[in-house]
């Protein structure tokens, strides 16, 4: 992260701590577009990298994008949604390979659903097609499954999934991929099947609870220096410089 998308995230982070959603949509939407300029130092957004991390821009927005839902405005919501899904679109120029094209059609799927279009099943169904068709270019899934991009791709779900599981992980890599690598297509395939079913569901959860946690950063449980002041509880996330509560993402007191 560059220092400035550090700092916009960082807000971001303390903003959800705060229950103020929309703060942190904008704080997010910032760190996107800081991102998306330049995803690491001196990296130009549309060179060609193996890597994906112009990723983690269209993460920040579609991040955003679900700040804002929970925050009561769909709206902005909706013109975050299809900012991302553009910007997902036209990288495809730049990051050419067919799975990192597939990843970014399962992010134009995410954006879609995000920003609360009814079309986002089956721009899922078609970013799954894209990985079958993708098989004969892979050698081992594992190799771009774990690549920032593909890691970028399943950071806001995991996020929004850890609201409702008293913060803890409830998407894994494991539950996100297929069970057999040796059939990349159907490996990778997966992801966006797993999106399409589950995805909705969560999100729709959030957005009625009307809270989103924190992401995940480093944990401990039973910390003998913090407690939570709202729920009392002694596990702790670390995470964007915040100490916050591991259960419902409140900023964590000294003992």
């Amino acid at each position: 992260m560059s220092i400035h998308e550090e700092n916009y995230h960082e807000n971001a982070v303390a903003a959800i701590a705060d229950r103020r959603y929309e703060a942190a949509g904008n704080a997010l939407a910032r760190a996107g577009w800081t991102t998306l300029a330049e995803p690491r130092p001196g990296q130009d957004p549309f060179d060609a990298d193996e890597k994906g991390w112009v990723g983690d821009g269209v993460t920040h927005l579609l991040t955003s994008a679900i700040c804002y839902r929970v925050a009561g405005r769909p709206d902005r919501a909706a013109s975050r949604g299809t900012e991302a899904g553009a910007v997902a679109t036209d990288l495809k120029t730049a990051l050419s390979h067919p799975t990192q094209q597939a990843c970014l059609s399962e992010l134009v799927a995410d954006a879609r659903l995000v920003g609360g279009s009814d079309d986002a099943a089956e721009a899922y169904e078609d970013a799954a097609d894209a990985y079958r068709e993708a098989t004969e270019s892979v050698d081992d899934p594992h190799d771009w499954s774990t690549t920032p991009l593909f890691v970028a791709a399943a950071t806001p779900l995991q996020q929004v999934a850890r609201s409702t599981a008293n913060g803890e992980i409830a998407v894994s890599w494991e539950d996100l991929h297929g069970s057999d690598p040796s059939a990349p297509g159907r490996f990778l395939a997966h992801r966006a099947t797993f999106k399409r079913q589950r995805f909705p569901t969560l999100l729709d959860a959030v957005v009625t609870e009307g809270y989103l946690a924190a992401p995940r950063g480093t944990t401990e449980y039973n910390n003998a220096s913090y407690q939570c002041p709202r729920c009392g509880s002694t596990d702790v996330n670390w995470v964007a410089e915040n100490v916050l509560c591991l259960r419902c993402s409140t900023p964590s007191e000294r003992k």
